[in-house]
């Protein structure tokens, strides 16, 4: 492909015959035409096919809801302190005999210091195989992520960002 000049034909005309025209007072400019539409070439080389953007599609759809699943194990996570921190206050209190009010739901019902320690025991360890499936599809939507970045990187290159935003 021959480069051409935008200066005189705004159609394009090969840059060789327009050359000896604009030597004397617009070589630069036509230096510069050409340099430009030479970069504009290598951008304009890759076609995005459908299936192209169904994977590009998939990429910011996967991405989106790993941060979601992120921040829903970070909220788990809290939720799993909070309730050692409860299970750690239980034992250190004295009395054996007081009712420990227990929130199920929006209510609060008083059990055993025993009672009470069973059920966040078992509160505790649901939610801790509750983070580990979702760490698990955390894992899972890493792979896919990681699979379309080496399909999309290869046929895009630089013209393609897929890098998360640090802010």
């Amino acid at each position: 492909m021959g480069f051409v000049c935008f200066l005189c034909h705004p159609l394009g005309a090969e840059l060789q015959s327009c050359f000896a025209k604009h030597r004397s007072s617009k070589t630069e400019e036509v230096k510069m035409a050409a340099t430009t539409m030479k970069r504009s070439v290598a951008v304009e080389d890759v076609v995005v096919t459908f299936e192209d953007q169904q994977k590009i599609n998939k990429f910011a759809r996967n991405t989106s809801r790993m941060a979601e699943l992120k921040n829903e194990i970070e909220s788990k996570k809290k939720t799993l302190q909070n309730l050692q921190d409860a299970s750690d206050e239980l034992m250190m209190l004295d009395d054996d005999t007081s009712l420990v009010s227990y929130q199920i739901g929006g209510v609060f019902i008083g059990h055993s210091q025993e009672e009470t320690q069973e059920m966040l025991e078992t509160a505790k360890e649901a939610l801790e195989q509750e983070v580990k499936s979702v760490e698990e599809r955390v894992s899972e939507i890493q792979q896919v992520l990681g699979d379309l970045k080496v399909q999309l990187y290869a046929k895009f290159g630089d013209n393609i960002n897929l890098e998360a935003d640090e802010s």
